[in-house]
């Protein structure tokens, strides 16, 4: 743009001045943005409902597996008491938080006791581990093979039991290999097929 040299357009002309004036107008209007910042943002999130929620404290990491040596078993072993042969962990019911399987029986001197599974869980941290649910009650006269194993919210078992009493207690003849899966509030036992037993 080219500026005209006739006297009544000299006051387009810009002089120290206006700048210092532009200048002290710009400062402060960027300092009063700095005292009128918002608060801080909160992160929101999108609930299973559709429903935004303003998001609190840091999720609460899940709580640990529980330690079987701590629960409280319905085993009738008088002063032998238990002995825990097993454990398995993982997440059961989907909820986030690990589930502990083990296999317990009488601790006896000789012999190979029947066994019992159960499921434990906790409600807190600190709190004592529960019994939830029996999978294998030791009245069922089974044990439970080495290789108890959770994958993906499924427990994996073999049963070792007997086909009769003449059968000796050293020897179980029958074996069958099993899985548990939580489904609509129990858990749910299924036999393995012959393929999947190698």
């Amino acid at each position: 743009m080219q500026l005209s040299d006739a006297p009544d357009l000299a006051h387009t002309r810009p002089r120290p001045i206006h700048w210092l004036a532009t200048a002290t107008a710009m400062a402060a209007v960027v300092a009063l943005a700095g005292l009128l910042q918002p608060g801080p943002a909160t992160a929101s999130q999108t609930g299973q409902d559709g429903l935004r929620k303003a998001a609190g404290p840091a999720e609460a990491a899940p709580l640990p597996a529980p330690d079987p040596e701590g629960a409280d078993f319905p085993l009738e072993c008088g002063p032998a008491g238990t002995v825990v042969t097993q454990k398995a962990t993982g997440d059961l019911d989907g909820d986030g938080t690990p589930e502990t399987v083990a296999v317990v029986r009488c601790d006896a001197g000789s012999g190979t006791p029947p066994s019992g599974v159960y499921v434990l869980t906790r409600t807190t941290e600190r709190g004592a581990p529960r019994v939830v649910a029996t999978l294998v009650d030791p009245a069922d006269k089974r044990t439970v093979g080495p290789e108890l194993t959770v994958h993906d919210g499924v427990i994996l078992a073999t049963l070792f039991g007997y086909s009769g009493p003449s059968v000796p207690s050293c020897c179980p003849d029958q074996e069958d290999q099993v899985s548990w899966q939580w489904r609509n509030g129990a858990f749910v036992r299924t036999e393995l097929p012959e393929a999947r037993r190698s």
